[in-house]
């Protein structure tokens, strides 16, 4: 069974990368931005940290030899009842 990923965005801000099928809170990766990049990002933060957070996930990919779908990062978009 392959694993699924969701990005997330925390109350505070952060977006987080975790398991899809966890109900922990805990996160593999997290993703802070500074109100002043938000601003200039003019609020597409959750897509630039998607963006990195593949970026991220096809290097792992890459120097494991372990091939990873991109269609198994979740956004919020796509699934609900995400950490708010």
């Amino acid at each position: 069974m392959a694993d699924f990923f969701e990005i997330v965005e925390l109350s505070n801000g952060d977006i987080g990368l975790r398991r899809a099928d966890e109900e922990s809170d805990e996160m593999i990766v997290k993703i802070q931005f500074s109100a002043e990049a938000k601003e200039g990002l003019k609020n597409n933060h959750i897509e630039v940290a998607h963006a990195m957070i593949e970026a991220g996930v096809s290097k792992v990919s890459e120097l494991s030899g372990i091939e990873v779908e991109q269609e198994g990062i979740l956004t919020e978009s796509e699934t609900p009842g995400i950490i708010h």
